[in-house]
């Protein structure tokens, strides 16, 4: 399937993800870009001129159907989300987003939609898959039996099946990538909905510009994660929604680093050195969450290959440049 001669629905555009499939979708050379969020515009990461640009709320079921109406492919991005700081403090909200994904399959399958492809996250995976910093790398499979991030990862662990069965049952072809904390430019950096590579970032700039140099660090620091530049995130999306993969896959780096060595990155990257303190009270989610690649190489030959180090110097410079621009304004 070639997406740039057929009319895209990206559900979800005004956040960091959608904005950036948005714009590479344009790029790219598609004629037909409908990009749907229920934030006004002025809320959007960005807002691309050669897009059908609507503001909807796609928990409504008629929202769904209009948003739906003539378009032959659906990425369903669309979810009430943020980092850990957000999701362990709003499980009620983010399990809300499954009313967005059930009428978005309804409309789609009503309104003839070849393709569909949800985005998942890796905290559907079995909780106890994850309790030690050195934690295997999570294969496809680990995701039973069920066990979960309370809250998000049971609300789209839900979605995943719903997916499954909308093929099943009505011959809606789906696709389903689990991503792995995606970070880059134009994402959230404050406000209580960033993650940690961007929440890090901010915190190094503002110690940086302050001359108090110091930093909190929510957990021990010796949590491990992989990080997935979004340019990765991007090719990955659109390889997999083309492809023939018909069950959920992992979309992640394999680089895994401890919250600590991420702070040593953005340290580096920033040319100095903090104090740290640690705040073992503040929600710091599994111990340990890797992604093991070994399906989508076999699938597509190909798999997330971003140095961090190199994306995160592209997203401090962003987020510092955000930052110092308020202070000279």
């Amino acid at each position: 399937m070639n997406l740039t001669n057929r009319p895209v629905l990206v559900c979800g555009a005004g956040g960091f993800i959608g904005g950036h499939l948005v714009r590479h979708l344009l790029e790219q050379g598609a004629t037909r870009v409908r990009a749907v969020d229920v934030k006004p515009f002025e809320d959007w990461c960005q807002l691309a001129a050669g897009a059908e640009n609507i503001v909807l709320d796609l928990q409504e079921r008629q929202a769904c159907f209009r948003a739906a109406k003539g378009m032959q492919v659906v990425f369903q991005l669309a979810a009430d989300m943020g980092g850990m700081g957000f999701i362990e403090n709003n499980k009620a909200l983010c399990m809300l987003s499954v009313l967005a994904n059930t009428h978005m399959l309804l409309a789609s399958r009503d309104s003839g939609v070849e393709r569909f492809f949800y985005s998942s996250s890796a905290c559907v995976y079995n909780g106890e898959k994850q309790v030690r910093p050195d934690a295997v790398a999570l294969k496809e499979e680990d995701a039973y039996p069920a066990l979960p991030e309370d809250g998000y990862g049971w609300e789209k662990l839900f979605s995943e099946r719903m997916c499954r069965h909308f093929e099943e049952d009505f011959a809606l072809q789906c696709r389903v990538a689990r991503f792995h904390n995606v970070y880059g430019p134009l994402g959230t950096f404050e406000g209580g909905r960033e993650k940690a590579p961007a929440a890090i970032c901010r915190k190094v700039v503002e110690a940086k510009r302050t001359g108090r140099h110091e930093i909190e660090i929510w957990g021990s620091g010796n949590q491990t994660r992989s990080f997935m530049y979004i340019d990765d995130c991007i090719h990955g999306i659109q390889a997999i929604c083309e492809s023939e993969i018909r069950e959920p896959i992992n979309l992640g780096s394999s680089e895994l680093v401890t919250i600590n060595q991420l702070v040593d990155i953005v340290e580096e990257i920033a040319g100095v050195k903090l104090t740290r303190t640690y705040n073992l009270k503040a929600p710091k989610g599994v111990n340990g969450r890797n992604s093991d690649n070994t399906k989508i190489k076999t699938y597509l030959g190909w798999e997330p290959s971003i140095r961090l180090r190199d994306g995160m110097a592209k997203t401090y410079e962003w987020i510092e440049s955000q930052m110092l621009r308020r202070v000279t304004a």
